[in-house]
């Protein structure tokens, strides 16, 4: 079903702080859609319910080394390069954060990505076609990994990309192992049924900065303290090899890294065709492609 949006049906990024209730439905699909992705009625209830899903061991042994191999070259190949702005590196360090874009700079993570077992998924949950909102590598290193705020991916992507409606989901590949040491997904379950706002003007090319620390964008620690006790904290400590799926408005982050053991993991962002960018809701100039794809 296409949603048609002709207001700002989540308005952000002024003096409001406030909570807006979800005006669209969480899942799209067909049951048809569901067998395809073998979701059973007990997976599709939890995901309604709590905004992510976890699919155990989704990776077979060889992909998962060829995948942590190719992580760690790209690492690797990408220290010392200082020029392209889709390697995100850590504040005031030449430790690589994040590698944008990696749909379509390397051929083993784009085979992922389209793969049929995570699409079909995708689209189960969307139920239409999708296209890659964006992609990247995401390297918490030991010891100097730094962790995120509190946040909403879809208040970002609706004040600074356009993208209308909470119809796009994540999926992040544990090449790693994460556990309660090195920095894991932290998730408020539920807390992708409400829009929570965030107050503040946002500043001309922002993501060059909120890609390595958001200041804007964020909830309040008001509205962060309100959700939390109804809704509480899960963390999603898991084994290398398996996925999250989860709704592009449920509240995350994650603390830094203080162990000896690095955290990587690959993160897709799947858009419903339905669900293409407009203009930037916060009145700025269009992210970067390598960011925010317009391409369908």
């Amino acid at each position: 079903m296409k949603v048609e949006v002709e207001q700002d049906l989540y308005p952000s990024r002024g003096d409001k702080s406030g909570f807006i209730k979800r005006k669209e439905q969480i899942i799209y699909g067909t049951i048809e859609q569901f067998k395809k992705a073998q979701l059973d009625n007990k997976e599709v209830t939890f995901y309604k319910k709590n905004g992510y899903l976890i699919i155990e061991k989704m990776l077979y042994f060889h992909e998962l080394n060829n995948l942590k191999n190719e992580a760690e070259k790209l690492k690797k190949n990408y220290l010392e390069e200082s020029e392209n702005p889709e390697i995100i590196r850590e504040i005031d360090s030449k430790i690589v954060r994040s590698v944008y874009n990696i749909h379509k700079t390397n051929e083993i993570f784009k085979k992922l990505c389209y793969s049929r077992k995570i699409l079909n998924i995708a689209e189960a949950l969307l139920g239409s076609p999708t296209y890659i909102h964006q992609s990247r590598m995401n390297c918490k290193d030991r010891f100097d990994g730094k962790g995120f705020y509190w946040h909403s991916d879809f208040e970002t992507w609706h004040s600074e990309d356009g993208m209308p409606n909470m119809r796009a989901v994540s999926c992040s590949i544990l090449l790693t192992d994460n556990n309660e040491f090195n920095g894991p997904l932290l998730l408020v379950p539920g807390s992708h049924k409400y829009f929570i706002q965030c107050p503040g003007k946002t500043p001309e090319a922002h993501y060059k900065h909120s890609l390595k620390k958001q200041e804007y964008g964020v909830p309040t620690k008001d509205s962060i303290t309100k959700i939390i006790k109804k809704h509480g904290i899960t963390s999603f400590k898991a084994k290398a090899g398996w996925v999250i799926f989860f709704d592009c408005n449920i509240i995350h982050g994650s603390s830094d890294n203080l162990s000896p053991f690095p955290r990587y993991n690959l993160f897709f962002v799947y858009n419903s065709i339905y669900n293409k960018l407009i203009s930037p809701y916060a009145g700025t100039k269009p992210r970067p492609e390598f960011i925010a794809s317009r391409e369908h």
